[in-house]
C-alpha cells in the first residue's frame, strides 16, 4: 500500500507541474493588456508604462511564472490588479462559501443516487426501475441553471420560503448558513444525483451477475442481504469514480448556478476577475481548483486500494 501510494503522489506532483505550466501561459497570451483595460482606451502610453511596472507586467513571463510558483509555495499568490488586496485573501473568503456549497451539494446527490441505484438494481425491469430510470434521464437533461430558475421561481418568489438569492453568512451561524446554500446545492446536486444513480444501477446489476453472488442467495441469504453483505462492495469502485469527478465539478463548475444565486464564491470571483483582466487572480483561482480536482483522484485512487487490494498487487 505504501509503494501504491507513492507512486500516486508521483503522478500527483507531476501533472501539478504540468497544469502550472499551462495556466499561466495559456491565460498570459490570452488577448488584453490588464494595464491597459484598467486605465481605459484613452491613457497615455507613458502611465500605462507605469501601471505595467507596477503591476511587474513589465518582466519576462518566465520571470513571473517562476516567481508566481515559488508564492504559491508558500500560500502566497500575489496581489490583485484590480483591487489591490492580497489573492490569497480574496480566494480564502470565497472558499467559505464554495466548499461548504460543494460538499452540501455531494452528500444531497450521494444521499439521494445511492438508495435510488439499488433499488433500482433490485427490482430491474419492473415499475420500480422505470420510474427510477425514468426520473434520472429527466435529470440528465435538464440543465441545471434552468432547474435553479425554476427553484428559485417556485420557492423563493411563489412559496417564499427563501431567499432569492445572496448568502447570509456564517457569522449569522451555521443554519442561516446552509438554508442560505439549500436552494443551489439542490439546483446542483439532483443533475448529479442522476448521473450516479444510473452508474450505481449498472454496477450493481453487473455484479448480481458474479457467482459468489449466487453462491450467497443459494446459502439463504435474501436479495437485500446479499446486495448489502456483498454486492455493493464490489459495485462501489466506478461508484467511487464518479464521486470524486462529481466533487471536482461541483466546485469548479458552479460558475452558473452561483450566478443565478448571486453567492460570493470561487465562481463568482473568476467571473469578475476574467471580466476585468485581473489575470493573477484568475491563475490562482484556477491552479487551486486543478489543485483540488488533482488531490481528489488521488483520494479516488487509494480509496480504489482500500475497496478492492487487487490493484495494490499490481503496482
Amino acid at each position: 500500500m505504501i509503494r501504491y501510494t507513492l507512486k500516486r503522489l508521483m503522478s500527483l506532483i507531476v501533472s501539478l507541474c504540468i497544469a502550472s505550466v499551462l495556466i499561466f501561459f495559456v491565460i498570459e497570451v490570452a488577448p488584453g493588456d490588464p494595464a491597459s483595460f484598467m486605465l481605459g482606451i484613452n491613457a497615455q502610453e507613458d502611465t500605462v508604462a507605469a501601471l505595467r511596472t507596477e503591476l511587474g507586467l513589465d518582466v519576462p513571463k518566465w520571470q513571473r511564472y517562476v516567481a508566481w510558483v515559488q508564492g504559491m509555495l508558500v500560500g502566497d499568490f500575489g496581489t490583485s490588479y484590480t483591487y489591490r488586496t492580497p489573492v490569497a485573501q480574496m480566494v480564502a473568503d470565497r472558499l467559505w462559501v464554495s466548499l461548504p456549497l460543494t460538499l452540501y451539494a455531494l452528500t444531497l446527490s450521494t444521499v439521494i443516487a445511492l438508495p435510488a441505484g439499488m433499488y433500482a438494481a433490485a427490482r430491474r425491469g419492473r415499475t420500480g426501475d422505470v420510474a427510477v430510470m425514468g426520473a434520472t434521464q429527466f435529470g440528465v437533461a435538464v440543465p441545471n441553471f434552468w432547474f435553479a430558475m425554476m427553484l428559485v421561481l417556485v420557492f423563493a418568489i411563489n412559496l417564499r420560503w427563501f431567499s432569492a438569492g445572496g448568502f447570509a453568512g456564517w457569522d449569522k451561524g451555521l443554519g442561516a448558513g446552509l438554508w442560505s446554500l439549500t436552494l443551489p446545492a439542490i439546483a446542483l446536486a439532483l443533475p448529479q444525483a442522476a448521473i450516479l444513480a444510473r452508474v450505481m444501477r449498472s454496477a450493481l446489476l453487473d455484479v448480481l451477475t458474479e457467482d459468489y453472488m449466487r453462491t450467497a442467495r443459494a446459502k439463504g441469504l435474501t436479495k437485500s442481504q446479499t446486495i448489502w453483505r456483498h454486492g455493493l462492495r464490489n459495485a462501489l469502485i466506478p461508484v467511487l469514480t464518479i464521486i470524486g469527478l462529481q466533487f471536482s465539478f461541483l466546485l469548479a463548475g458552479s460558475i452558473i448556478i452561483e450566478q443565478v444565486f448571486y453567492l460570493p464564491g470561487l465562481g463568482r470571483l473568476v467571473f469578475q476577475a476574467i471580466s476585468a483582466r485581473d489575470l493573477i487572480v484568475v491563475e490562482s483561482v484556477v491552479m487551486l481548483l486543478v489543485f483540488a480536482v488533482i488531490v481528489v483522484n488521488f483520494a479516488v485512487d487509494l480509496a480504489y486500494a482500500a475497496v478492492d487490494p487487487r490493484l495494490r498487487s499490481r503496482t
